[in-house]
């Protein structure tokens, strides 16, 4: 099972303000355990809102709306992608985590992925399995 460990943001890290160096270390850390655990797949942080766009769908059409964005709770300032049996691993990895920021108070969300095995078999999913293939090949390519 994969999930996405959904850090949510703070107003300093839309304020642009970066992590100390003790909280890089401690992430950096914990990036470790996660890797040598064998369940780490990505993980990155996010630039603020305020370099970022949504793309609205409204009757029909698109609107582009550029950040900054005013529900800081709403956003997210970072993730992790781990694969592991079950939710209840998901949920301890996530509560080992450091505290993403000092001295306030923090979130992260817990979202289980799709998997193509959820769906009923269709020539879209056979479709979806093909672009899989050719992603996971494209990557080895790297």
């Amino acid at each position: 099972m994969r999930f996405m460990m959904i850090v949510k943001a703070s107003k300093d890290s839309e304020a642009g303000v970066m992590p100390s160096e003790e909280l890089i270390s401690a992430m950096g850390k914990y990036n470790e355990e996660l890797m040598k655990a064998g369940v780490l797949l990505d993980l990155s942080g996010l630039q603020p809102s305020s370099k970022g766009a949504r793309i609205k769908f409204s009757g029909g059409k698109r609107t582009i709306i550029d950040g900054p964005f005013p529900e800081t709770k709403e956003l997210i300032a970072g993730y992790w992608i781990i694969q592991v049996k079950t939710r209840g691993e998901a949920m301890e990895w996530a509560k080992r985590a450091p505290a993403p920021h000092e001295g306030q108070d923090g979130e992260i969300e817990i979202r289980q992925f799709f998997e193509l095995e959820d769906f009923a078999p269709s020539a879209a999913i056979g479709r979806a399995r093909e672009l899989g293939k050719e992603l996971e090949k494209k990557g080895k390519e790297r």
